[in-house]
């Protein structure tokens, strides 16, 4: 199934008006979810018996299990974004040093931005969030940077990438919301407009360097620094803290459940390894292969969002 998504803003009258057209059908908020084989009785009810002795689970994370939601990953097979396209993402060097790329960044992200910050938990993060409510879920550490989770609910968490609903000045550190600089990029550019088709992980869409050049970026309010969402771009790394953190969540749980990701990045695939030290069960559930497959006591190719449901916690 494909959808084509066209964005388009223009001011009026002072207003800013959103026009999102969309040609989908049944179906098209999987559109970037890859095959997946039908479901597996006994699959299931390997699963549901890993999730019935775990008493202290670890849950991690990734891009698979957002896809379901209409958010893109990186690296699925044919629908993924290094295969649908040639793009690939910031690089965080670059953005430090270049007010340009700067500049370029954000306004690509005020074009997506609305549309990536209406995207609303599915099944398997609502069932994720039940299993913490009900005592199953010990810690639960995402790479993603959706907020999803925390939309569902989900209070034991890190957001080991941090998220895009946050902004942080990078002279500073003042936190401010998204939102908020939504509103400031909106007062800045009163008759700025521009058309994007696509949209990426992190909500960036595609524009021309024509219709970036006269786009205006505000400055921290507190100091005048630059500013950047409060992420981990590629090529930077994950907060120390936060990173011994998750290893001490890890240590003192009992199992390990991968849900949606392929662990490429060293930054998630670390704390398997952590889990293997301590010799904890580790289940994975992603569709296609994954970097730890080969040290998984069980390994699920379904939907997320089809197969946490039927999953009974208790």
């Amino acid at each position: 199934m494909r959808m084509s998504l066209g964005l388009a803003f223009r001011s009026a009258k002072g207003r800013w008006v959103e026009n999102v057209s969309r040609q989908c059908s049944r179906g098209s908020i999987v559109s970037f979810v890859p095959p997946s084989p039908p479901l597996d009785p006994e699959k299931v009810k390997e699963l549901q018996r890993f999730i019935t002795l775990s008493k202290r689970l670890f849950v991690m994370t990734g891009a698979g299990i957002s896809t379901e939601s209409g958010i893109p990953d990186y690296r699925s097979e044919n629908v993924g974004l290094y295969a649908r396209t040639d793009r690939k993402p910031i690089q965080h060097r670059d953005f430090v040093q270049s007010a340009p790329i700067r500049q370029r960044y954000w306004a690509r992200n005020f074009v997506g931005w609305p549309q990536f910050s209406s995207h609303q938990p599915n099944p398997a993060h609502w069932a994720l969030s039940n299993w913490e409510k009900l005592g199953k879920l010990y810690w639960l550490t995402t790479q993603n940077v959706d907020a999803l989770h925390t939309k569902a609910g989900s209070r034991r968490l890190t957001e080991l990438h941090g998220c895009m609903h946050r902004v942080l000045c990078l002279d500073c550190g003042e936190q401010t919301p998204r939102g908020t600089l939504q509103e400031r990029l909106q007062v800045l550019n009163p008759t700025w407009s521009a058309e994007a088709h696509g949209v990426a992980p992190d909500g960036d869409v595609f524009l021309s360097e024509e219709q970036v050049r006269s786009f205006q970026v505000p400055s921290c309010v507190r100091c005048g620094g630059p500013l950047k969402p409060d992420v981990v771009f590629f090529g930077d790394t994950v907060n120390r803290d936060k990173v011994d953190f998750v290893h001490k969540r890890v240590k003192e749980a009992d199992s390990l459940l991968v849900v949606g990701s392929s662990l490429q990045v060293y930054s998630s695939y670390r704390f398997i390894l952590t889990a293997r030290e301590k010799k904890l069960p580790i289940a994975i559930l992603n569709i296609g292969p994954t970097r730890s497959d080969d040290l998984a006591c069980l390994k699920l190719n379904s939907r997320c969002g089809e197969l946490l449901p039927l999953i009974d916690p208790h």
